[in-house]
C-alpha cells in the first residue's frame, strides 16, 4: 500500500463492481431500474399515507417513515454510483466520502429499528388487542420514531469519528461503489482493532439487538396467532409474513458484511451483499409489503381517479359494510365497533321499528 513512504491522500477512487477502468454501462443497466421503482414506489406510499384518512393508523405511520428512510438510502449512494458508472470518473474527496458513510449509516440503522418498531407494533395487535389504542397511539409512534433517527444519527457520528482518527496514505483504491466500512477500514494504514471491536459489540449491539427483539415478538405471535381460528390465523400472517421475508433479506445482508473479521472480509462478496441491503431491499420495500396490502391499493384506486376520498367516519362506515376496515391483524377500532353494533341492533324504542301502518292504527286505538 507504501504506507510507510507515502503521502496522506485527499480522495479515494471508487471501483465499483469492477476494477477495470473507464464506464461501467452494466452498472447503470443493474441500478438505475431499482432506483427509480425504489423512489417512485416509497413516495407513493408516503404520498397515499399522508392523503388518505383511511391510512392514518400506527402501523401505516410507521410504513410511513420507514419509506421516507428507504429513499433517504437509496438516495446516498445510486447516484453518485450512476454518475460514476457513466462518466468513468469516479474519484471521491475525504470528506465527502466520510460524509456519506455517515449519513448511509444514519439511514440504514434507522431502517433496522423501524422494522423492529414494525415487529412491536404487530405483536400488540395480535398478542394484546385491548391495550392497541393505549400503547401504539400517535404520540408513542412518533417517540418511537425520533427515539430510531436519534440512535442512528449517534451510532453513526461515534463510527465516523472512529475512522477520523486512522491515516490513509500511498493507495486510496476502494473496492465498492460507495464508502463503505470494511473497505474504508481495510485501506487504512493505522491498526484498526479498536474499530472491529466497535464493529462487533456496539454495532452487535444497534443491529443485532432489533433482530433478536424481531424474533422474540413473532416467537410471541406465532403462539397467539395458532390458538385462532384459521380464518384469523391467515388474515394475521398476511402482514406478518412480508414483514419477516424483508427482514430476512437486510439482516442476511447485513451480517454477511459487517460481521466477520477484517481480514476474512472478500471485497467481491461485500459489494453483491451491499447490492442486497442498500439497493434491492429498500426498492422491493413497498411492493412486497406495503402495495400488496388492500387498503393501500383501495387508497392507491381513489388516488387514480376511480373514486374519491370520503370524510373519515364515511369512511369508517363503508369499512364496516365492506368488511376490510382494518388492515390484516389489526385490531378493531372502538368507533368501528360501535359503528357495527350499530348497524346489528335496533336504534331506538321498538315501536319505532315496526311498519308505519301498524304505529298509525296503534295512535288511533
Amino acid at each position: 500500500m507504501g504506507c510507510e513512504n507515502g503521502s496522506e491522500i485527499s480522495e479515494f477512487i471508487l471501483l465499483g463492481l469492477s476494477s477495470r477502468p473507464g464506464p461501467q454501462p452494466f452498472l447503470v443497466l443493474l441500478f438505475l431500474p431499482l432506483y427509480v421503482a425504489g423512489v417512485l414506489g416509497n413516495s407513493l406510499m408516503v404520498a397515499l399515507i399522508t392523503v388518505d384518512p383511511r391510512l392514518h393508523s400506527p402501523m401505516y405511520s410507521l410504513l410511513r417513515s420507514l419509506s421516507l428512510v428507504d429513499v433517504g438510502l437509496l438516495s446516498v449512494t445510486v447516484p453518485q454510483a450512476l454518475a460514476h458508472a457513466l462518466s468513468g470518473h469516479r474519484a471521491v474527496p475525504f470528506r465527502a466520502c466520510l460524509a456519506q458513510f455517515f449519513f448511509f449509516y444514519v439511514f440504514g440503522v434507522s431502517d433496522t429499528l423501524l422494522l423492529a418498531a414494525m415487529a412491536l407494533d404487530r405483536y400488540v395487535a395480535i398478542c394484546d388487542p385491548l391495550r392497541y389504542p393505549a400503547v401504539m397511539s400517535p404520540r408513542v409512534c412518533r417517540r418511537l420514531v425520533a427515539s430510531c433517527l436519534g440512535l442512528a444519527v449517534l451510532h453513526s457520528a461515534f463510527h465516523a469519528g472512529l475512522l477520523l482518527r486512522l491515516t490513509y496514505r500511498g493507495g486510496n483504491r476502494l473496492p465498492h461503489f460507495f464508502c463503505d466500512h470494511q473497505p474504508l477500514l481495510r485501506l487504512s494504514c493505522s491498526p484498526t482493532r479498536v474499530n472491529e471491536a466497535a464493529i462487533f459489540f456496539e454495532g452487535g449491539l444497534v443491529i443485532l439487538g432489533p433482530f433478536l427483539f424481531i424474533a422474540a415478538s413473532y416467537a410471541r405471535i406465532g403462539r397467539a396467532v395458532l390458538q385462532r381460528p384459521a380464518s384469523e390465523r391467515r388474515r394475521a400472517l398476511s402482514t406478518c409474513g412480508s414483514h419477516l421475508t424483508m427482514v430476512a433479506l437486510f439482516y442476511g445482508a447485513i451480517v454477511g458484511v459487517y460481521f466477520q473479521p477484517g481480514a476474512s472480509y472478500s471485497a467481491p462478496r461485500g459489494a453483491v451483499f451491499s447490492v442486497m441491503y442498500t439497493i434491492v431491499t429498500p426498492a422491493a420495500n413497498p411492493f412486497v409489503y406495503s402495495l400488496r396490502n388492500k387498503d393501500v391499493q383501495g387508497a392507491l384506486r381513489r388516488l387514480m381517479g376511480r373514486g374519491r376520498f370520503l370524510p373519515e367516519g364515511a369512511g369508517k362506515l363503508l369499512a364496516v359494510t365492506w368488511g376490510s376496515g382494518r388492515p390484516h391483524g389489526l385490531p378493531e377500532s372502538p368507533a368501528s365497533s360501535s359503528v357495527q353494533r350499530g348497524l346489528e341492533t335496533p336504534s331506538g324504542p321498538k315501536h319505532l321499528n315496526q311498519p308505519a301502518s301498524r304505529r298509525g292504527s296503534r295512535t288511533r286505538r
